[in-house]
């Protein structure tokens, strides 16, 4: 009896903290289908009339291309860094390379560097290649950005393959390829589609470098939702519609990918 209640209690304070912390999306999602005076009307309306108008002017606004620059930069990224990655955690968990602390720490180092510093030697250097304003400098640095952070996860990983199963492998006959299409990737597959979802939202989310090296040609998502905030004023309706738009490709990757998503992230959690 007691240990019901106990869960009962406990499930009742999970449920309250997930409302909250969702909350944000609902409201932004419902004043997406109010019209501007009912969005900013003090204190807020509960009950209006929905409406697709601001999707329409969304669309008017041609956010399409905005939204497909987004999704190549954040898809083929986290391709290369899944790429190169997944073999430099390989050598640095199950086959340790010569001084592979020092390797680790050098990874994780360049994350200790602000985006701010390295801003002015990355534009110089993209403005004398001829590249700013090219979505192709956006998958380089969202593929440094990311690489690091990769590389540290899937090394958590691949520790937690077992050694006795590669040796069983090996004993087989099983080579290296073998061994890594046939024993480790199943074993790791959660992982690798966490690690893979994490660092599409960060390059989906990113703002900073895309607002400084992009400006019509490349501009991604968020670029496009700054647009609703000028001094003509803040439409909030709008800017929700466009922010409802541009959070389902991650809502729905998140979505497609929870289960391998919960299992890769508690993976080593326990023994």
């Amino acid at each position: 009896m007691r240990a019901r209640l106990h869960n009962t209690i406990w499930g009742t304070v999970a449920w309250i903290a997930g409302i909250i912390f969702v909350f944000p999306v609902i409201w932004m999602v419902l004043t997406s289908f109010k019209q501007e005076q009912a969005a900013a009307s003090n204190p807020p309306s509960w009950t209006f009339t929905p409406t697709l108008d601001q999707y329409a002017q969304i669309f008017d606004r041609n956010i399409t291309p905005y939204l497909l620059n987004s999704l190549m930069a954040s898809i083929f990224s986290t391709l290369l860094v899944i790429l190169l990655a997944t073999p430099a955690a390989y050598a640095l968990s199950l086959r340790p390379v010569a001084k592979w602390t020092d390797t680790l720490f050098f990874f994780i180092s360049t994350k200790m560097m602000p985006a701010v510093a390295a801003l002015l030697p990355v534009y110089l250097l993209a403005k004398h290649l001829g590249m700013l304003d090219n979505i192709w400098t956006m998958v380089i640095l969202y593929t440094s950005m990311n690489l690091p952070l990769a590389v540290w996860m899937m090394r958590s990983f691949l520790l937690e393959v077992p050694r006795e199963v590669l040796e069983a492998g090996e004993v087989d006959g099983a080579g290296l390829i073998t061994s890594i299409r046939k024993i480790i990737m199943p074993i790791v597959s959660p992982g690798l589609a966490a690690t893979a979802l994490i660092c599409f939202i960060f390059a989906w989310n990113e703002f900073f470098l895309a607002v400084n090296l992009t400006a019509t040609a490349a501009g991604t998502a968020p670029i496009f939702l700054v647009g609703f905030i000028s001094s003509e004023g803040l439409f909030l309706a709008r800017l929700c519609a466009a922010a409802t738009l541009v959070s389902l490709p991650v809502l729905i990757a998140g979505w497609l990918a929870q289960n391998k998503l919960v299992r890769g992230l508690s993976m080593g959690a326990v023994k």
